[in-house]
């Protein structure tokens, strides 16, 4: 090995340690912790000493070097945490972050250095999102956890054990269980997503975070909302107006993501008409935000967006429209398939998104100008569903206000993307 790479990988676990360290001593001036028995130097030096255990490893030709400085490191450690333990200071956190930086610096003598400065990156993420997790612990309710722990078996558990087969002939030939389940798992996380950050933030964060972080949960649920506290609170109608845009916006962001994630070829071809809407729901609500900047404590009535009964009916819907919109390919042709998207699109956006960037990701599969065509037929046909409840049930002021932007939200995604 060179000196130079030498000193480099050194370099980067004597980094790592004062970067945990900094973060540390951080907390300790600014939360009050207890006493801390390492701080930014004394992390560095336990870098060091991680990649000088790995050094005298390979030097000597034993793994039991690294092994005996690796455990002299955890005794100081565990004499430093009882002492503090019988003073009344309790927790293991910088103790645990000495161990993982130690870690960390071994990894760099031992040329990991990418992974090495994740982890320390990482760590000090974590260690700073103190305030960050324990609001969120707080905020969570039983059902929550229950709902975490079914969203982690139908992700780690279930979907490893279905199928990566089809199960009929044509059209049931789109049918297969793995990659159904994983567009249930796929929708899940997004919505799960957006309901974590709506605890981690609050909903006090004004009416347009609420409907950013509400529109990864449920544009449809942030519309029916402030729809019907308009008519109870006319005077907010620009506020509750921007919320509902955001909300529309985020829809156009999901099917985007959406469509990179299952058939990346597509993104090219979809991308212009549902940028454009999306673009359009962005600047109008910006114009929205500056022209009226009053803020409002809100909330929009979110449950956990994961439960078992909703996730299996996605699937069967899925699953429905992938067999519907094959079977309009196969006999009907691309009437049926623009058919389809319209009539599925009035209830969900995700499932048509999903099958057609599916269906076209085959060789032999949908066109894209097809499939993207009927995607934006979809988020039109969401749009509209939306957009006439605010026109049909809402209080006269947030009809005119919202109109303009509801008008060129639908002429751009029409012009650019079915026309």
């Amino acid at each position: 090995m060179e000196q130079t790479d030498l000193f480099l990988r050194f370099g980067v676990a004597i980094a790592i340690g004062f970067l945990v360290g900094l973060q540390r001593e951080f907390a300790h001036r600014e939360f009050g912790e207890r006493e801390l028995i390492t701080g930014e130097r004394t992390l560095a030096l336990m870098g060091l000493i991680g990649a000088g255990a790995a050094f005298a490893a390979d030097a000597l030709g034993s793994p039991w070097a690294f092994v005996a400085v690796v455990s002299g490191v955890a005794v100081l450690l565990a004499v430093g945490y009882f002492i503090d333990a019988s003073r009344g200071a309790i927790g293991m956190t910088t103790e645990a972050a000495a161990i993982v930086v130690v870690l960390a610096g071994a990894l760099a003598y031992w040329g990991y250095l990418a992974i090495a400065v994740a982890i320390g990156v990482v760590t000090t993420v974590i260690l700073s999102l103190k305030l960050q997790t324990d609001s969120l612990v707080r905020r969570l309710s039983p059902e929550d956890i229950y709902a975490t722990l079914k969203f982690a078996v139908i992700s780690a558990i279930v979907l490893p054990l279905l199928p990566n087969v089809g199960i009929g002939p044509p059209p049931l030939d789109v049918l297969n269980p793995y990659k159904i389940w994983l567009m249930v798992v796929f929708i899940s996380a997004i919505s799960f997503l957006g309901y974590v950050l709506i605890k981690l933030v609050g909903q006090r964060e004004g009416i347009g975070l609420t409907g950013f972080l509400g529109g990864l949960v449920s544009s449809t649920a942030v519309t029916l909302t402030f729809t019907q506290r308009s008519r109870e609170q006319s005077l907010l109608a620009r506020p509750f107006a921007l919320a509902i845009i955001i909300s529309w916006t985020m829809m156009f962001a999901r099917v985007l993501v959406e469509v990179a994630v299952v058939n990346l070829r597509l993104l090219p071809v979809v991308l212009p008409p549902i940028a454009a809407a999306g673009g359009a729901g962005l600047l109008y609500g910006a114009y929205l935000f500056l022209s009226h900047r009053q803020r409002e404590e809100s909330s929009v009535p979110l449950n956990n967006p994961f439960e078992l009964g909703p996730a299996v009916k996605f699937g069967l819907f899925y699953a429905f429209i992938l067999v519907l919109a094959r079977a309009a390919q196969l006999y009907v042709g691309e009437a049926g398939i623009y058919l389809s998207s319209l009539v599925s699109g009035l209830a969900d956006v995700d499932a048509i998104t999903l099958s057609m960037a599916s269906l076209s990701a085959a060789p032999d599969g949908l066109p894209l100008t097809v499939a993207s065509r009927a995607i934006v037929i979809a988020t039109v046909s969401n749009t509209v569903v939306k957009g006439g409840l605010v026109l049909l049930t809402g209080a006269p002021s947030l009809r005119k206000v919202i109109l303009p932007g509801f008008l060129l939200i639908l002429a751009l995604a029409l012009v650019l993307g079915v026309i």
